[in-house]
């Protein structure tokens, strides 16, 4: 096989490598993200009447103003938003993600128990984060 050949077979490689990410990317980008423990700011382009979280116990929002919406992440899992307008017209249909900032964590498995630490510099176990096996949360 010559260098073209190769050259060639690792452009194609790569290429529908990039393919089969794109879709992935697109699907994450349908998802609002949160940090547990976090608020995110929601800013919108209409006035917003009324506020529905699918799952409370996941995620909270708050109406700062008509067009202000902190959105905190409450414990880990998926659900929903919906923000209507003063005629019950859908502004915002989005699932929620709230997970934990993997950036300085450190999760400890111990037989069929998993901790998750946080550690900047120093690591504090998450209290709710004493989960037997590995559930479908993050």
């Amino acid at each position: 096989m010559t260098l073209k050949n190769v050259l060639s077979c690792l452009a194609a490689a790569t290429i529908i490598a990039l393919m089969s990410i794109g879709p992935l990317r697109a699907q994450d980008g349908d998802m609002l993200r949160v940090y547990m423990d976090h608020a995110r700011v929601l800013r919108l382009e209409r006035p917003v009447a009324k506020v529905i979280v699918g799952n409370a116990d996941v995620a909270d929002a708050t109406v700062a103003d008509s067009r202000t919406i902190v959105l905190t992440g409450k414990s880990f899992g998926t659900t929903n938003i919906l923000l209507l307008d003063v005629d019950g017209n859908p502004i915002v249909d989005e699932r929620i993600l709230v997970s934990i900032d993997e950036g300085n964590t450190v999760r400890l498995y111990k037989q069929t128990e998993r901790s998750v630490f946080s550690c900047s510099p120093n690591c504090e176990k998450h209290e709710q984060q004493n989960q037997k096996g590995s559930s479908g949360t993050p």
